[in-house]
């Protein structure tokens, strides 16, 4: 079935049949900062969840994910809040979760189960429920189609600016559409996910296709891109199906589905890797004839994550010795003398010999605010991956050292 996949206005709310709110609840200390959310459909729908594969799990991830597995992956709402990550806080942290999911779900009229939570910010500090319960009231009572920006912006910790996108699927069946939003700066490398992201879609999807086409989305955007290299304890990616308009998801419109999934996440991907923590320079990596995925990924998930090379960026240094180098360590099949490194469509290498004589090109580029990185590993496969991560600056260094004062 042909389709088309056009951007469209809303971000998050931008599907039929979603609301959200956010306040200040008191949570950050900032008069006026939003810091709590809450993401509604007009009736329960659909749901699909991807998990931190960290083992220090917050409780939001645990009881988002018993949630998920109780309903049979349905859900009527997502409450979310910025500033307090509840994570590392035993049994108080697992009871606060709950209770956010059940002041919830008696505020707009569900079970409990059919509501998920998330949390982001210092992790080993409680939330303030005497904040928190009246902030999920007020915006359970605010809910509206209009306010999707604001959740973007509720969501954010140390993000410079805020995330959201949205499209609209056309088919000869019907049209659709998927909203999201998503916050991520620092401890970024997904596995899945070191981020809060939320998807919707106004389409009716079976549960089963839709933790697929969240699962296949994120392995190409949310899962290729890296800040720091750090697996946060919190993060989580949902996705919501309303159902409202009346276009049913099956095996011959899936492909639209997952098509409008990626282009929304690559979108949020990004954007989170353009504002990582003290970031100048978004990096895309592109390693191409590996013998499988997996080397592929691996060898551009080691370049993206190698301080040398992100200091090299930040600098303007067209060092392709780092980028042989962690490509060499990566653990995958390496050939150095069929390997080749292209640093802004310029050849640096070339079966193991330098091309200095270009170095002044490739610095050109990397004076840039985008840069592109190509490695050939010359293993004989026909594999291929791209990551995306951002330069390594002082600004970064300077932003953690003071994170929890």
């Amino acid at each position: 079935m042909s389709y088309s996949v056009e951007p469209a206005q809303g971000g998050v709310t931008a599907p039929d049949g979603f609301r959200s709110a956010s306040l200040h609840s008191g949570i950050k200390a900032k008069t006026g900062a939003l810091d709590l959310a809450v993401l509604a459909a007009d009736t329960v729908g659909t749901a699909a969840g991807l998990f931190t594969t960290n083992l220090a799990k917050a409780a939001p991830v645990l009881v988002s994910q018993r949630h998920l597995a109780k309903s049979g992956g349905r859900a009527r709402a997502v409450v979310v809040n910025s500033g307090c990550a509840n994570a590392c806080t035993g049994d108080d942290g697992m009871a606060n979760a709950l209770r956010m999911t059940t002041e919830t779900a008696q505020a707009i009229g569900c079970a409990p189960e059919e509501v998920l939570v998330a949390s982001t910010g210092v992790i080993g500090v409680g939330l303030k429920m005497d904040r928190v319960v009246p902030g999920i009231r007020g915006a359970a009572a605010a809910l509206a189609r209009d306010k999707g920006a604001e959740m973007a912006r509720a969501i954010m910790t140390t993000d410079p600016f805020p995330k959201d996108h949205a499209v609209v699927v056309r088919t000869s069946r019907g049209h659709f559409h998927v909203g999201g939003t998503a916050k991520g700066s620092g401890m970024i490398e997904p596995n899945m996910a070191t981020m809060l992201g939320f998807l919707t879609t106004d389409a009716a999807v079976p549960p089963a296709l839709l933790q697929r086409a969240l699962q296949e989305s994120a392995r190409r955007t949310f899962n290729a891109i890296t800040v720091d290299g750090e697996c946060s304890t919190n993060d989580c990616v949902f996705a919501l199906a309303s159902g409202a308009n009346g276009v049913t998801v099956d095996e011959e419109l899936y492909p639209a589905l997952q098509a409008a999934f990626y282009e929304v996440s690559k979108a949020l991907a990004i954007g989170i890797v353009r504002g990582g923590e003290g970031a100048t320079k978004l990096i895309t990596i592109s390693v191409r004839h590996a013998r499988t995925l997996a080397d592929a990924m691996q060898v551009a998930k080691t370049i993206a994550n190698s301080p040398l090379v992100k200091t090299a960026v930040h600098g303007a240094d067209p060092n392709w010795g780092r980028i042989v180098a962690a490509a060499g360590r990566s653990g995958v099949l390496f050939d150095v003398d069929r390997a080749t490194v292209r640093v802004g469509g310029v050849l640096l290498f070339e079966q193991g010999l330098p091309h200095d004589d270009a170095a002044p090109e490739a610095a050109t580029h990397l004076k840039g605010s985008e840069v592109c990185i190509d490695v050939d590993l010359g293993a004989g496969g026909d594999e291929s991956a791209t990551v995306w991560t951002c330069d390594l600056s002082a600004e970064y260094v300077r932003i953690n050292g003071e994170y929890r004062t």
